[in-house]
């Protein structure tokens, strides 16, 4: 492999974690960001779980690639692997991306395991904001990073409209009660 590349559609986005030579937009084709991934421990416990993003199968998703040295190839799949596969609800996997200039390479990214007991599956706007409302976990409340990452998107200039959605009902329910 000349090139390695990592695609990013969540917090890797903004907090990589690890160095690379360029950052760019880009597409993954056949993917979509979803609230989908049962959180136990940062954004809610097991007895009441919270929602966090996957990267789960349909449609397409607007996202960042990164260009690591090849150098730093294995240091940054150690560290990645650490980062995402604690508890083996994501697929490493090679994906086809498209960058910002049309050209097609493939990244390192990971997917959602749809057979892991932490797959929430496709949820309404409704019933995920309800969950999101009420999850807290040792990172804090599951409503801050739902907001804290359409922040990001909105400053990355993606649209995710059934995030948008969900973050506004959890922001109609909090308005509302008090």
């Amino acid at each position: 492999m000349d090139e390695f590349w990592v695609f990013g559609y969540g917090s890797l986005m903004w907090n990589p974690g690890f160095p690379f030579e360029e950052r760019t937009d880009a597409r993954a084709f056949g993917f979509r960001r979803s609230l989908c991934v049962w959180s136990h421990v940062h954004r809610g416990t097991p007895e009441k779980p919270g929602l966090v993003l996957g990267l789960d199968r349909g449609g397409s998703c607007r996202g960042v690639a990164f260009r690591v040295s090849v150098d730093n190839r294995e240091d940054v799949l150690d560290y990645l692997r650490r980062r995402e596969l604690v508890t083996n609800v994501y697929k490493e996997r090679i994906l086809p991306v498209s960058l910002a200039n049309q050209r097609q390479v493939r990244a390192v990214g990971y997917v959602v395991d749809r057979n892991h007991i932490q797959y929430a599956g496709a949820l309404g706007i409704e019933h995920a904001a309800e969950i999101v409302r009420g999850s807290v976990g040792q990172s804090g409340p599951n409503d801050a990073y739902v907001f804290n990452t359409l922040e990001h998107l909105k400053e990355m200039g993606i649209r995710d409209l059934w995030l948008e959605g969900v973050g506004a009902s959890v922001a109609a329910a909090l308005q509302a009660a008090d």
